[in-house]
C-alpha cells in the first residue's frame, strides 16, 4: 500500500509558525489532487487545503489568511506553511493524494502532530 510521508510537525507557541511537508511516490500517475487534512481529538477529520495538478489552490476560510499551500507536481510533494498559529490549530495533520479518473487512487500519510500552546 502506498503511504505518504509527512514531516515538520512539532510544538510551537501561539503566534508562531511551522511548515509541514509531504512526499508522495514519484511513480504515481498524474492528474491528481493533493491535500492537507487535520483531526483534533474527538473530532472528525477536516480538509484544510488542496492543490490540483493544474495548480488550483484552495484553503478553508478558517486558515486562508494564515496558511499557504503549495505543490511541486514533478516531485509529487506538498507543503503547508502555517503562520500565526492558534491553539485551535492543534491536531494531527494528514497528507492525502487522490485521483478521480481511472486508474483511481486515494492514499494517506500516517500524520504529523502539531501542538500550539497558549
Amino acid at each position: 500500500q502506498v503511504q505518504l510521508v509527512e514531516s515538520g510537525g512539532g510544538l510551537v507557541q501561539a503566534g508562531g509558525s511551522l511548515t509541514l511537508s509531504c512526499a508522495a511516490p514519484g511513480s504515481l500517475l498524474g492528474a491528481s489532487t493533493m491535500a492537507w487534512y487535520r483531526q483534533a481529538p474527538g473530532k472528525q477529520r477536516e480538509l484544510i487545503g488542496s492543490v490540483t495538478s493544474g495548480g488550483i489552490t484552495y484553503l478553508v476560510d478558517a486558515v486562508e489568511d494564515r496558511f499557504t499551500i503549495s505543490r511541486n507536481n514533478a516531485k509529487n510533494t506538498l507543503s503547508l506553511q502555517m503562520n500565526s498559529l492558534k491553539p485551535d490549530d492543534t491536531a494531527v495533520y494528514y497528507c492525502n493524494i487522490r485521483r478521480a479518473v481511472t486508474p483511481v487512487y486515494n492514499y494517506w500519510g500516517q500524520g504529523t502532530q502539531v501542538t500550539v500552546s497558549s
